[in-house]
């Protein structure tokens, strides 16, 4: 970085600037670890002497316990994409206008908590309802473990609350479906075939202004042998939207290898893989109480607005402990 010329590209100096970024996450909490725990060996030995430094022992002793805790979660982000930044598609599913409106709620709730932990967005697609809400949106996670984090949010999200859409006050399901993938640069090397891919152009629906609207600039990918459709209209540009779709097949593929991996492995050790796009795997309640559960971890909080305000690290965390066979609580507040 300290090189003259390392702004002359700018797609590789962020690059680079994006792995330093995930380096110093791991290096400065270790080495600060190291440190604060040669200071807790001397207040040890200064202790028996001294009893305002003894008192201060057990508080020390709690918060490097935090610290090694928190160490010991960022060792379990050691898959082959983990350190990358995340593509995350939102598909608003069953529940009518509901579930358009579940859709940019789940949408703003993972904006937040990037914003909350350092990370950058960049909204990629966005397809609005006619009503309320989204059907689709697609964004970009970028910054140190972002998929790695992120990866186990793959899956259906319920919500169950009273309808503000329904006249009569019913209670009403909505679902939809999140599905992440790694943003992978253009130096890891992803096996597409070009004449597997069929490309359709259309014409843009939405908001975006009347030439979005009038010219064909929208993209559609479809890869045939695996089935993966992925498409852009967010840009007025037909050239940018076909490189977004590109990179979003790219991280489509990218992840399709890495399911076919763990399932592997998994098979190997006679257990089911804990993946799964489209399974349910997130229960929302505001009726008739307020609470937030995960399906598979059990993990839940009761403050259901505070989660919708992308205080979601206790689920991701808890994803995190289960994907590695580690018990996680029933019920943590």
């Amino acid at each position: 970085m300290a090189k003259p010329d390392f702004w002359s590209n700018q797609e590789r100096a962020q690059a680079t600037i994006e792995e330093r970024k995930s380096l110093s996450s791991i290096v400065t909490p270790l080495d600060n670890a190291l440190k604060s725990s040669d200071d807790l060996s001397a207040m040890i030995e200064m202790a028996p002497d001294d009893e305002e430094i003894a008192a201060e022992v057990p508080g020390e002793v709690a918060r490097l316990e935090g610290v090694v805790e928190t160490l010991k979660l960022k060792a379990l982000l050691s898959g082959p994409h983990d350190a990358a930044g995340a593509i995350l598609s939102i598909n608003a599913r069953d529940g009518g206008t509901d579930a358009n409106d579940w859709a940019e709620m789940l949408l703003r709730m993972y904006t937040l908590w990037a914003q909350k932990n350092g990370y950058s967005t960049e909204l990629l697609e966005r397809q609005d309802s006619e009503q309320a809400g989204i059907s689709h949106a697609a964004i970009a996670v970028r910054g140190p473990m972002a998929y790695g984090y992120l990866k186990g949010e793959t899956g259906m999200h319920r919500l169950v609350r009273i309808s503000p859409f329904n006249a009569e006050g019913k209670r009403q399901t909505s679902f939809a479906a999140v599905d992440v993938s790694p943003e992978v640069s253009d130096a890891v090397e992803i096996e597409i075939n070009p004449d597997d891919v069929r490309e359709d152009t259309f014409r843009a629906s939405g908001a975006g202004g009347q030439h979005v609207n009038k010219t064909s600039s929208a993209i559609r990918l479809t890869h045939g042998p695996s089935g993966i459709v992925v498409q852009c209209q967010s840009e007025r540009s037909q050239h940018k939207n076909r490189a977004t779709a590109w990179k979003m097949l790219r991280a489509r593929m990218a992840r399709a290898e890495e399911e076919k991996r763990e399932a592997a492995e998994a098979a190997k050790y006679q257990q089911q893989a804990k993946v799964g796009f489209g399974s349910q795997i997130r229960n929302y309640f505001l009726h008739p109480d307020q609470r937030v559960k995960d399906a598979r971890t059990k993990y839940q909080q009761g403050n259901f607005h505070a989660v919708m305000d992308g205080d979601i690290q206790g689920f991701l965390d808890s994803v995190l402990r289960w994907r590695a066979g580690q018990p996680v609580a029933d019920d943590e507040e």
